[in-house]
């Protein structure tokens, strides 16, 4: 066809030197005719752009069907999979965990089977990828795929020895599914390292079904360990019916009471408990993976059938010799913060009253000052970029745009959280030094995620830095100039050992760079503590009941459960987009 010429003649070249090793005159001619067709073809185009545009116009009614077709699939297997995860969690009878895990053993074949098909077939067809976006997959996104798919599948082989330990009590299905989903982690992983930055331009329908299927398995395989860990996590009272006020009330685990059924049950080594414990602790790095792994596969869909400029890219560059302070302070934030965490874990498990609310006001002073600094730094940083003369990213990338709706959509979980402690906090009046504490932490974190989002949303939608910018700061260029002109009168030395008078200048950035370089380490190291703090088990939510005995538990429980996930993945996807941010600036 006369609208694809330029593009078959591109991949008659990239085929043709398989096939051959010599241009024979047949080929020549060959080769000036398509040359000919192409001129025509831009001629009749030029000429008649009616016509080009009904060509174009088709060319994008194909893609939005296909956009469609692929969406419906996504959306239809996301609402069956919450459905089944939702009866799995309160109907333990007629829908069981085995049921559940059925359907994703399902999901995750299929997924699997594309994969390699995407991988063996589509990806080698002549002309299926054309053009490669320089923004997606970047490679500590790959890199903390593989760190978290890592994690992942360590988890699963727990998971195996733990239920081959208990195989007569035990249903078969969760022996093979931790088997199926390592296979599924390593064959995603290799393949989104390998193709993740693809712009797909055949079969496009099959392509984008297979990733919106992708995107809706990992979801699925997310719900359901988001479910596992809340409800491992979700600590009730003995006696719900009975709302005691005190910090110090005995709890009990919602998954203890769900098992005191297999008490019987026998592990036929003495491992099972440790296992069990090792991978309920992993479960954090496989809801980080299945959220990275969604995240890529949506790009990918995004850019299907899309031709990239390769001038758009930016070869983007880390040095430690750019930052000091911001570093440091860091490292002091996150290694206090693992310090008071594990100390509020060891004291909230020996269920002394007054220990649990001493680890409670450690716990919040650790907050509360770990979130002021981060409000003023990021502060500081807004105020620095209203200052900044850098322009607009004006090119869309489903990237940036993917990376903004997810640092908005995520950080709705911890304002959920946030603003339903602050009601019940000045609803029960505000009484004693616990609750005044989780009263400022509370309206500290809101302050700091309504700063960090305006920072991230600013930071990522700014071009890089030149490196001519740099340099114009300087005065004395020209001075630089002329001693090496002197130099160059004295002696002969070759042209390429003379020194670059912008790279001698070069050794210091501007204080602007310098301070968002900070402040974004800075922001890195305390996202991080916070990460980890929340991702594996600190939930003062429940050791504080203010909001179970206002809202009831049930109430309550739904609150955390729903909001934790979210508020979670937002502090590791700010990690990776301030990292962004501190490459940009």
């Amino acid at each position: 066809m006369r609208w694809h010429a330029p593009q078959q003649a591109s991949g008659f070249c990239l085929c043709s030197s398989n096939s051959g090793n010599m241009t024979t005159k047949k080929d020549l001619e060959a080769i000036e005719n398509q040359i000919s067709t192409i001129q025509v073809s831009s001629h009749e185009e030029t000429v008649n752009p009616e016509l080009a545009h009904g060509r174009f116009k088709t060319v994008e009614q194909r893609r939005d069907w296909g956009w469609l077709l692929s969406g419906f699939i996504s959306l239809n297997i996301l609402l069956l999979g919450i459905a089944i995860v939702s009866g799995s969690v309160f109907n333990k009878v007629q829908i069981t965990s085995s049921h559940l895990l059925i359907f994703l053993i399902f999901l995750v074949i299929l997924t699997t089977i594309w994969m390699v098909y995407y991988k063996i077939h589509t990806s080698r067809v002549c002309n299926a990828v054309l053009y490669k976006d320089s923004h997606a997959g970047p490679i500590w996104l790959r890199g903390g795929l593989v760190l978290f798919g890592v994690c992942s599948v360590i988890m699963d082989i727990f998971k195996i020895v733990y239920y081959v330990g208990r195989k007569d009590c035990e249903s078969p299905v969760k022996i093979a599914f931790p088997v199926v989903q390592a296979l599924f982690v390593i064959v995603q992983t290799y393949v989104l390292w390998v193709h993740a930055k693809d712009c797909v331009q055949i079969q496009k329908i099959i392509t984008g079904c297979g990733l919106m299927f992708t995107l809706s398995t990992n979801l699925t395989v997310w719900m359901m360990a988001v479910t596992e860990e809340s409800l491992h996590q979700t600590v009730a009272p003995v006696n719900p019916s009975s709302n005691s006020s005190s910090n110090g009330g005995h709890r009990s685990n919602v998954i203890s009471q769900g098992r005191s059924g297999d008490s019987e049950c026998k592990c036929i080594h003495d491992m099972c408990d440790v296992f069990e414990k090792v991978y309920y602790y992993l479960y954090p790095f496989n809801i980080e993976y299945s959220l990275f792994a969604s995240a890529m596969a949506y790009v990918m869909w995004k850019n299907i059938g899309r031709q990239m400029d390769e001038h758009h890219s930016h070869n983007l560059h880390f040095s430690l010799w750019d930052v000091l302070i911001g570093p440091v302070a860091g490292l002091i934030i996150l290694v206090a913060g693992l310090a008071t965490f594990v100390m509020y874990e060891v004291d909230v498990a020996k269920e002394d009253p007054k220990k649990k609310e001493e680890a409670l006001i450690m716990h919040y002073t650790m907050n509360i000052v770990a979130l002021l600094l981060m409000s003023i730094t990021t502060l500081i940083g807004c105020i620095i970029f209203r200052m900044d003369k850098r322009d607009q990213v004006s090119a869309k990338s489903p990237t940036r745009s993917l990376d903004v709706g997810l640092i908005v959509g995520s950080s709705l979980g911890q304002y959920l959280i946030y603003y339903f402690s602050i009601v019940a906090l000045l609803a029960s009046g505000v009484q004693g030094h616990v609750n005044r504490l989780d009263l400022t932490n509370s309206i500290l974190t809101v302050i700091q995620l309504c700063l960090q989002n305006a920072f991230l949303i600013k930071g990522l939608h700014r071009e890089p830095f030149k490196e001519t910018e740099t340099a114009s700061v300087f005065t004395n260029v020209m001075a630089v100039r002329e001693r090496d002109l002197e130099r160059r009168s004295s002696s002969i030395v070759p042209a390429h050992t003379l020194p670059n008078p912008l790279k001698l200048l070069q050794g210091r950035l501007p204080w602007k760079r310098r301070i968002l370089k900070e402040i974004c380490t800075f922001l890195l190291f305390c996202n991080v503590i916070l990460w980890i703090i929340s991702a594996f088990g600190a939930r003062p939510q429940f050791d504080n009941t203010v909001g179970s005995d206002i809202f009831e538990f049930q109430t309550w429980a739904a609150v955390v459960n729903i909001g934790m996930p979210f508020g979670i993945f937002y502090r590791m996807h700010s990690v990776a987009s301030l990292f962004e941010v501190c490459l940009i600036s």
